[in-house]
């Protein structure tokens, strides 16, 4: 007999990333939830919606009197708060609820860009060179350009456009102060590394599935730096989004394919993911693999990344969600 599955997620309000003109990736979670609803009914499970919104101390009420068996997380964090995400799975954890994905410290960790990228270096992975910046400590820049300004603290892509790619001192403290100023006080800024772009998703708890892998190709005009955008993931009308492709499975050789698995694989156990995780790298000059992000919990709607290589892979949409939902079952 199935178990009883409660899907929790962010209700979209209005917050700061509306104020921004980014609420499409707010809003974006409404279509993940419809459609891992329907593939959960589809497959025979009773599924009830629990949509959350703060403060933190009534979500906990909320969640603790949950009559459900398993938790499907697909809370990605307030709007414009996106560390209560880790909150939420730390939360279901301490209640003893199994739920979907990865650990509330693998979201935390990976949420922390820096962070992320210092247990990297020191575990022998290749990641971009790097500093933490803001206006005040600009002088100690030391990378080699073009750079490329990030937020260290956010993901689906806020806060990345045109110009986050940077040649000169005057264009990085331009994006180093605005990064600052919408973003929390702090920038990444990393050595923009240009070549072949991958990435490739994990499953698993004990035993881990890597699945096909997927390359993003760019036809952008000339000037335009080769980086996946907010409106490259969001705003269909843009440049960026008509311009930038997926090609799934990669086009590469068999050698170049196993190390980029054995590369994810790696990089997976690092950080403890459990359930799913998809890992972003980038081929430097030289043909070596830079792990530019790891992205526990990605977006898991039709169509995009880990759904796109879970098909790949000979896996129904249903057959995918339901895998998800098994792993939980197991670690728990």
């Amino acid at each position: 007999m199935c178990p009883k599955v409660a899907i929790i997620y962010n209700e979209p309000t209005p917050g700061r990333y509306h104020s921004m003109g980014e609420e499409k990736a707010v809003l974006g979670v409404l279509e993940e939830v419809e459609a891992v609803h329907r593939a959960l009914t589809e497959l025979g499970y009773a599924v009830a919606l629990v949509p959350l919104l703060p403060p933190l101390e009534q979500v906990r009420e909320k969640l603790e009197c949950l009559e459900a068996e398993l938790v499907f997380n697909l809370f990605e964090g307030f709007d414009g708060c996106p560390e209560t995400e880790a909150v939420i799975a730390s939360i279901l954890a301490e209640l003893g609820l199994p739920y979907t994905g990865c650990p509330g410290s693998v979201l935390a960790l990976a949420l922390d860009k820096a962070k992320a990228k210092t247990l990297l270096e020191a575990s022998g992975i290749s990641t971009p060179r790097y500093q933490l910046l803001n206006p005040e400590t600009l002088f100690m820049f030391h990378l080699s350009y073009p750079c490329i300004v990030k937020p260290c603290g956010e993901d689906a892509s806020h806060g990345l456009s045109e110009e986050s790619v940077v040649g000169d001192d005057t264009s990085l403290e331009a994006q180093v102060r605005r990064v600052c100023q919408l973003f929390g006080g702090k920038a990444l800024v990393e050595e923009f590394v240009d070549g072949r772009e991958f990435n490739i998703s994990v499953l698993g708890t004990r035993e881990l599935m890597a699945l096909p892998i997927s390359e993003i190709t760019y036809a952008l005009p000339p000037g335009m730096p080769r980086i996946l955008t907010f409106s490259a993931k969001w705003d269909l009308q843009s440049m960026y989004f008509q311009c930038t492709k997926v090609v799934c499975p990669a086009e590469i050789g068999t050698e170049m394919r196993e190390y980029i698995v054995e590369t994810a694989l790696s990089v997976f156990r690092l950080l403890g993911c459990r359930g799913y995780a998809r890992v972003d790298i980038r081929l430097d000059t030289e043909e070596r693999l830079q792990v530019l992000e790891v992205n526990p919990n990605p977006d898991i709607s039709p169509g995009t990344g880990a759904a796109r290589q879970a098909e790949a892979a000979g896996m129904s949409y249903n057959q995918f969600i339901e895998k998800i939902a098994l792993l939980a079952l197991e670690r728990h």
